[in-house]
């Protein structure tokens, strides 16, 4: 038997069906993958005006102290950030500057996560799909044949239906590739946006840290005591 004979026999025998359960078990990953990053998410957002003002205020006094404190409290991003900034105060503004950067990094880094994994399965669930509608058709041609070889009215119709229902499966594969997909591209789109808008406003309050030791710097005021 030909290595083609032999794939055909495999897909004959295996069918399309695997497909539609690997489909289906990548769908509820990219779920449970979607609910963990929202989750996430939305435990590292905040007001940014609210912050922005209470730091602003801080950071006006001079009470650098007060400002790590009240950013310590906060889990969002942009607290993180600036957080960083404040505790390499006393080492200057480019130190702190460059303590921030290291923080955005590293929040960059733990909002990526498991995001790729949506963005690959937008991207190739369509194809698994396909990949499953080449096997339907695969089996539509052979019952196809089979049914040149009949000669009985009811052997002929068995095998019409068996034609029909290889090319259903294989309409299913892809139906259900598609339906995979749109779903992960949507919530990827949404995480890199949210993850954008993240990453924007920590970078407002670093620049207001950076802005204030600056000043301080500039008139030769030591900040107050920073960790």
């Amino acid at each position: 038997m030909s290595t083609v004979e032999t794939i055909k026999e495999f897909f004959v025998h295996s069918g399309a069906e695997w497909v539609l359960w690997l489909l289906f078990a990548l769908s509820c990953l990219s779920l449970g993958v979607a609910l963990e990053r929202f989750i996430l998410f939305r435990q590292k957002s905040d007001d940014l005006r609210g912050l922005v003002g209470t730091l602003d205020a801080h950071l006006r006094a001079g009470a650098h102290q007060a400002a790590l404190a009240e950013l310590n409290a906060s889990r969002s991003v942009g607290a993180s950030v600036a957080a960083a900034g404040l505790r390499l105060a006393s080492r200057g503004a480019r130190a702190a500057e460059k303590g921030m950067e290291s923080a955005l990094a590293i929040e960059r880094k733990g909002l990526e996560a498991r995001l790729s994994f949506l963005g690959t399965l937008g991207n190739n669930a369509p194809f698994i799909g396909l990949f499953g509608t080449v096997i339907g058709v695969i089996l539509a041609f052979e019952a196809l044949g089979q049914a040149g070889a009949v000669s009985g009215t009811a052997d002929s119709q068995v095998a019409s239906a068996a034609v029909m229902s290889a090319i259903a499966e294989a309409l299913v594969a892809t139906a259900v590739g598609i339906a995979v997909a749109l779903p992960a591209v949507a919530f990827n789109n949404y995480f890199h946006q949210r993850l954008t808008a993240m990453l924007t406003d920590a970078e407002a309050l670093a620049c207001l840290v950076v802005a204030y030791l600056e000043d301080a710097a500039a008139q030769g005021a030591a900040p107050e005591g920073a960790e």
